[in-house]
């Protein structure tokens, strides 16, 4: 049978491009339903300011009127200009064990890159680092975390076959809470404070937070910079994560680092595993949700460390034993046995040296692919 390409055009066009996964997985135990109404914010242009910086093409593939695949293309011109790279990028690539299908979406987005004067095309990436990104091409048979990547085991083939090969690597752990906080890394603390007159904010709730989230985003934009597809994210872009994910943050699980001036030298932000409540709520909060989210926050068994980013000229003072300790106190005294660090670059040796302390599983891992158009 052949298989017809449409491009997405209308608002309705788009509602079926998110909806395709919820149908693509639904027998799946591990895929994780992303809000919908965040899905169709992220990729409706009166809505996500990546807009302004990024050209896009987005496809639904169709066979005898069914969908059986889609995917986009992004071309984020600000990560041309900061990498000197003329790079496009896929993502939100799905199709059935079809490489017809998979082939036909593939080649219609590198015919539009190379039309563009694209010479490379990279993915799975979004518009920012802050969306679900990479293919998971270990650890099927594992949970992820609430915004992790999980896809069918024959995705990778189907890249292959298409010419695609190994960019770069993400890694995750899973972290085993410790019955008590070493000694050593209780005195390392101290040491740290004392010597660069540190402090760590204590906000009583989100409200209190929200004064400091600017400066969050703007340690991000400069802690991130040298790492692998990052694009420093714009205004527009940082009062949008800020509305976006600030709701989602309980501030007991957040550690800030303030310097005796109070400026934000670094943080993490963690959440209690949603990852259950977010497949029970099947991409909607309402009717019921809201509830199974609710209840995920109050009573947590797992925790997820979302985001972790240090100015870089604090970046080899140890702030990080700040973070590791304040956070492993905080699940000790609420009963939490576990930890997911999210997705890291494997070749990140300073962000996974936050581990040495502790017992821990790399038991996840997802992959950037690349292929050449020239």
């Amino acid at each position: 049978m052949s298989i017809q390409l449409k491009e997405v055009i209308t608002h309705r066009d788009l509602r079926k491009f998110v909806r395709f996964p919820y149908t693509h997985y639904r027998h799946s135990m591990y895929w994780i339903p992303p809000l919908i109404s965040g899905e169709m914010n992220t990729l409706r242009r009166d809505r996500n300011p990546a807009f302004e910086h990024c050209d896009t093409k987005f496809l639904l593939a169709f066979r005898d009127g069914k969908p059986v695949g889609r995917i986009a293309g992004i071309i984020n011109h600000r990560f041309v200009e900061q990498w000197g790279k003329k790079e496009a990028r896929f993502c939100y690539f799905e199709t059935i064990d079809d490489r017809q299908v998979s082939s036909q979406l593939l080649g219609a987005i590198e015919q539009w890159a190379i039309s563009k004067g694209m010479e490379k095309i990279i993915g799975p990436m979004g518009f920012t680092t802050f969306e679900r990104q990479g293919m998971l091409v270990k650890g099927y048979e594992e949970m992820p975390t609430f915004s992790g990547v999980h896809n069918y085991p024959y995705y990778p083939d189907h890249l292959e076959a298409n010419g695609y090969g190994k960019e770069i690597d993400y890694v995750e752990y899973e972290v085993k809470v410790p019955e008590q906080i070493p000694e050593k890394a209780l005195k390392l603390r101290d040491l740290i404070v004392e010597r660069y007159k540190l402090h760590t904010l204590k906000a009583a709730s989100t409200k209190e937070m929200l004064p400091y989230a600017d400066s969050v985003f703007r340690v991000v934009n400069e802690a991130y910079e040298p790492l692998y597809g990052f694009t420093k994210l714009s205004e527009k872009q940082i009062a949008y994560f800020v509305k976006r994910y600030f709701s989602f943050i309980k501030p007991d699980y957040v550690t800030a680092v303030l310097d005796e001036n109070d400026r934000v030298l670094g943080f993490q932000i963690s959440v209690p595993s949603l990852s259950l409540a977010f497949q029970k709520a099947r991409g909607r909060i309402f009717p019921t949700g809201w509830y199974h989210i609710m209840k995920a926050m109050r009573n947590p068994e797992r925790l997820d460390i979302l985001l972790v980013g240090v100015l870089p000229e604090y970046q080899s003072k140890g702030i990080n034993s700040i973070f590791m300790t304040d956070l492993t106190q905080i699940a000790i005294d609420r009963g939490i046995k576990y930890a997911e660090s999210n997705s890291e670059l494997e070749v990140n040796v300073k962000v996974q040296s936050f581990w040495r302390y502790f017992d821990t599983r790399q038991h996840r891992r997802s992959r950037i692919y690349g292929k050449s158009l020239t």
